[in-house]
């Protein structure tokens, strides 16, 4: 990235040290992202112990949570809280001591960061900078949770918190709801029996989990389509602790005949104009809008904007 202004251009790209230490404990050069448990504290790894002892500064959520994990396991770093809220302002004083050379971790509170936390806008901006990046991977509360639902895992959406207002949740819920994917959000418990009743109301009966305080000594995934959890949590009430909602894909829509696709074609082209007649089948055939369009052009005779 060139500097504007007269100023200097920014130094070239750092080279990363190797990676092959046994022992971990020569930190990568530049930014590192370091992975924290999202519950059980032994979950950490020997890499993210190593590279949080011996990094110049260790960027995180809340010096209070990351002060006391790493009081645990005796280590004893420079601490700097970047969140939602000082974000504008630590992220240049970050990048400027990256640009002389120290190295930093940035860690959430729970978890692997850049999920649901503001590290996204700093590692952008850091590899814009020429800075290398590094991961030391661990603990999610995304995969965790997955993996425990029992639901499809070859294809998967995280969608993160939903909207608290049920107009605006369940608008959220129709743009997902043709995604051919397991979806994956985070939920406030006061709000997750309203969450699950739009889900069901918006997605259908799907299989689904609850899984709450993973990795947690109350550690708990519940199993159920998605009315019937719905109707759990509204009769039980909020439940305690951290949540994560997984919801499995549609179920696989048969593709009509020939004849049929047609019929269909023609009677919501009679009613509709051509492109909302074509997202209307696609949705009803789980058909591609591409394949639907092409077919009802010939069916129309006519000229469209394609979908």
């Amino acid at each position: 990235m060139v500097e504007q202004n007269g100023r200097e251009p920014s130094r070239p790209p750092m080279r990363s040290k190797s990676t092959d230490d046994p022992a971990g404990r020569q930190p990568a050069e530049g930014l590192v992202i370091v992975a924290t448990p999202i519950g059980n504290r032994h979950d950490i790894t020997l890499r993210a112990l190593a590279l949080l002892a011996s990094v110049d500064l260790v960027a995180c959520e809340d010096t209070r949570v990351t002060g006391k994990l790493l009081g645990l396991h005796g280590i004893r770093a420079p601490l700097q809280a970047y969140h939602e809220h000082n974000a504008a302002s630590v992220r240049p004083l970050l990048l400027a001591r990256l640009a002389k050379g120290e190295r930093i971790a940035l860690v959430s509170d729970a978890g692997t960061p850049l999920v649901s936390d503001p590290g996204y806008k700093l590692v952008r901006a850091a590899i814009e900078a020429g800075i290398p990046v590094s991961v030391a991977p661990g603990p999610s509360a995304v995969l965790a949770a997955l993996v425990l639902s029992g639901l499809p895992s070859d294809r998967f959406l995280f969608a993160g918190f939903l909207p608290p207002r049920e107009a605006a949740r369940r608008s959220a819920l129709s743009e997902l709801a043709p995604i051919r994917a397991s979806l994956i959000f985070f939920e406030a418990p006061s709000r997750l029996a309203a969450a699950l009743a739009d889900m069901a109301a918006v997605l259908g009966d799907r299989d689904a989990a609850v899984a709450r305080e993973i990795t947690k000594l109350f550690e708990e995934v519940r199993r159920d389509r998605l009315p019937a959890l719905a109707a759990h949590y509204r009769d039980a009430g909020p439940p305690k602790g951290e949540l994560v909602v997984t919801v499995g894909p549609p179920a696989a829509v048969e593709a009509p005949a020939a004849a049929d696709l047609d019929e269909q074609l023609r009677a919501a082209l009679a009613a509709h104009s051509l492109r909302d007649a074509v997202a209307a089948v696609a949705a009803a055939t789980g058909l591609p809008r591409r394949a639907v369009y092409r077919r009802a052009l010939a069916l129309s005779g006519g000229a469209g904007d394609e979908p």
